[in-house]
């Protein structure tokens, strides 16, 4: 099978209290100066300037956009697939690090996780020994490309969703993919939780609150097993949400940032948007842009693609001033 790849960009924009002398600010206007700074993995991570994100899973051979948690893992066969060339090809346009989706809402997991059966395991890919997380990853070190994974909070397979028994499998999840691949520089969370799913079987809609997964937790735990691991969902906490997916940001926009207003799923997009000068963190903000309607490949949107022109335009509009491209590989 022919292993089609799209592009799509995110924006991990620079700009904030550091780049104000605190003397001019004091003297020039009404901004207090403010201390906060960001770490040196932050500054490392901004300078990357371009990284990349590969969607691709059991949702691709469906034509689905969200998976439902519902899929056979026996559809799952992508015969052609060629980490190596993905990688390879990211590299020659500039990329410095490259995101995998582990697992995506639909649940279904690319490496052999031993604490579910929907995953890569049950496949026919390399009848059943396929490890494409193991590919992806092995492949980025070859080549010198950073490693980064998401793992989707919300999962529409697993029966325990919304109960605490999730969050332990969940946790189990986490400490797989960031102890048995080497050195991973980034974890990807995002927002999408709760809604109808699969839910092993039950097929319900399932509702959770904000307060549903102990992110404190789950930050300490990525922490402590990879400690120069750069995590992002909406509230850092070192990269933050800019509240939309068209790469739209703030004409002033702040790094710093006041982390207790936000609230991952639940944080008001204005906000994320232009951040404060007075804020109590630094959080990189970062604008993820798809080059189609959505996120996965589907071939009636070839003709939806945006030009080489559109994605210039975005380039210089939010990296010349300082700002970060994270460029999105989708399959």
């Amino acid at each position: 099978m022919l292993i089609k790849m799209k592009f799509a960009i995110v924006i991990s924009l620079f700009f904030g209290s550091t780049l104000i002398n605190p003397a001019i600010a004091q003297k020039n206007c009404t901004i207090p100066p403010n201390k906060v700074v960001p770490t040196e993995n932050q500054i490392n991570y901004q300078q990357m300037e371009v990284v990349g994100f590969l969607h691709f899973t059991i949702t691709t051979f469906y034509n689905r956009e969200w998976g439902l948690g519902d899929e056979d893992p026996g559809s799952f066969n992508p015969a052609g697939l060629d980490a190596e060339q993905w990688v390879k090809t990211a590299k020659a346009g500039g990329i410095k690090e490259l995101l995998l989706t582990a697992k995506h809402h639909d649940g279904f997991c690319l490496w052999p996780s031993k604490y579910t059966e929907h995953s890569i395991k049950n496949s026919p890919y390399k009848n059943g020994e396929g490890e494409i997380v193991r590919e992806f990853t092995d492949a980025c070190h070859k080549y010198g490309i950073k490693v980064g994974l998401y793992l989707s909070p919300w999962d529409r397979n697993h029966k325990d969703y919304g109960n605490p028994a999730y969050i332990t499998y969940y946790k189990n999840q986490l400490t797989e993919l960031l102890t048995n691949y080497g050195t991973i520089n980034e974890i990807w969370f995002d927002g999408a939780n709760g809604g109808d799913g699969y839910y092993g079987g039950a097929r319900e809609k399932r509702t959770i609150d904000t307060a549903y997964y102990p992110w404190a937790e789950i930050y300490s735990l990525v922490k402590s097993l990879q400690p120069d691991c750069m995590i992002f969902p909406d509230s850092g906490p070192d990269i933050r949400w800019v509240g939309n997916e068209s790469g739209y940001c703030s004409e002033t926009f702040w790094s710093t940032i006041d982390d207790s207003r936000i609230i991952n799923g639940g944080s008001d997009s204005d906000y994320l948007n232009t951040g404060e000068p007075t804020g109590n963190k630094w959080l990189i903000g970062q604008c993820d842009i798809s080059i189609r309607p959505g996120w996965f490949f589907h071939s009636q949107e070839n003709d939806k693609v945006k030009s080489p022109a559109e994605l210039t335009d975005i380039y210089y509009r939010y990296v010349y001033c300082s700002r970060n491209l994270l460029n999105l590989v989708n399959v």
